[in-house]
């Protein structure tokens, strides 16, 4: 067997035109389809992990009937107790309690409608990275009984750090809820609507303000590996019994699955005809190496060389050559995923406007996930071997007088 690797080998260099031809074709598919699903592997996990951290977390717990409702009456005791658990569970990052509600929002004679949401800073901030939002002004402390306001809301009511805003409206149970605070700071994000509507508030300040001590209405918990959510959402519902709801983030947001399934059907479409595509490439290189050895070939046969070891050698020199693409193609797609996994490609135009409306920035980090690399190197050196099955049936089939002749 030595001798038949040692006799590819050198085969495979005697025209190094023709093997540096045929291992560039698989160079080039394997870097092609890499970057190809990586890039959309990484628009989906960057979408979902944006969407996911800014609105409901992987994992939502909350009272029963509280998703349907939406009714501050639906909360729940705040228990640092069963946080800390959570947080114990591998997988898992953090959990975020929160304290959402509607009221009204008025500077002088403006007044419109904002969501506030009652937050520990520390770890909204951990979730949200909501203080790398701020353009303006510092952001909240435990202690505080000011605001941080979005910068389009904060146009509408034109107002300032510094300047005073009142926040009216209900609170548990029909109370009133009403106080007049500050604008500590001012946030920007890419999503309009929650631009020109949220503003955020101290946990304590929030509890005090709609009559709940020690209330709050959800705990978001945030993983660092999507891939156990299944695992994380078990073992929750194992901690917090019968008496919570919770919920994933695909209950949450069917629309973000809806809309991530139907762009991932168009992905595989786009993918099968690159497939084709390299298909076709490799095949068509195949039979011009099998076209250009034909008299090559004939003649071996014609001095006793059998062709079962004749079609041996030639497939251990399509292995090589799939090989020296394939591993080739790894080198180059390694770094280049890891470059633009950390320096996203950012576009515009429509596509810039279909991510805003899901509440994420237009750009695309290509995932690192590992597997791609092995599944899209696999299926191309599939498709090398299954191409490398035309010269062993042409050698089959071959007659060596006839092939002299050519």
């Amino acid at each position: 067997m030595k001798l038949y690797l040692i006799l590819a080998w050198r085969n495979i260099w005697r025209n190094k035109r023709r093997t540096i031809l045929a291992a560039s074709s698989i160079f080039f598919a394997i870097v092609l389809a890499i970057f190809t699903r990586a890039m959309q592997h990484g628009s989906y996990d960057y979408m979902i992990d944006s969407a996911v951290r800014m609105f409901t977390g992987y994992l939502q717990i909350h009272s029963k009937g509280y998703w349907e409702e939406k009714s501050l009456e639906k909360a729940l005791d705040y228990d640092s107790n069963l946080i800390k658990k959570i947080e114990e569970i591998q997988s898992v990052e953090i959990a975020v309690p929160r304290l959402e509600n509607f009221l009204l929002i008025s500077s002088e004679h403006i007044t419109k409608v904002t969501s506030v949401i009652a937050i520990d800073p520390e770890k909204e901030n951990q979730m949200t990275k909501l203080s790398q939002k701020l353009i303006s002004g510092r952001y909240l402390k435990k202690d505080d009984n000011g605001i941080l306001i979005s910068e389009g809301l904060a146009k509408i009511l034109n107002v300032q750090v510094g300047d005073s805003v009142v926040l009216y409206g209900q609170g548990i149970y029909g109370i009133t809820a009403a106080t007049l605070c500050p604008v500590i700071g001012i946030v920007r994000f890419a999503l309009p609507d929650l631009n020109n509507s949220l503003t955020y508030i101290p946990l304590s300040f929030g509890q005090t303000l709609f009559s709940m001590e020690n209330k709050i209405t959800t705990i978001s918990v945030i993983i660092n590996n999507p891939k156990k959510l299944d695992y994380v959402l078990s073992e929750v519902k194992k901690i917090v019994g019968d008496d919570y709801d919770v919920m994933s983030w695909e209950e949450m947001m069917p629309e973000l699955v809806q809309g991530i399934q139907l762009d991932s059907v168009g992905g595989l479409i786009m993918l099968f005809i690159l497939y084709l595509v390299i298909a076709f490439g490799i095949f068509g290189t195949v039979m011009m190496m099998t076209a250009e050895r034909t008299k090559e070939f004939g003649i071996l046969i014609s001095i006793g060389i059998k062709k079962t070891k004749l079609i041996l050698i030639t497939t251990l020199e399509a292995i090589f050559i799939s090989l020296i693409g394939a591993l080739s193609g790894i080198l180059i797609s390694v770094p280049m995923i890891i470059y633009f996994h950390n320096n996203p490609i950012r576009f515009s135009g429509e596509l810039a406007e279909i991510s805003l409306k899901f509440g994420v920035e237009p750009i695309i980090p290509l995932s690192n996930d590992p597997g791609i690399l092995v599944a899209q190197t696999s299926i191309v050196l599939i498709i090398a071997f299954l191409s490398s099955l035309y010269p062993l049936n042409h050698i089959r089939k071959l007659k060596p007088i006839e092939a002299m002749r050519m």
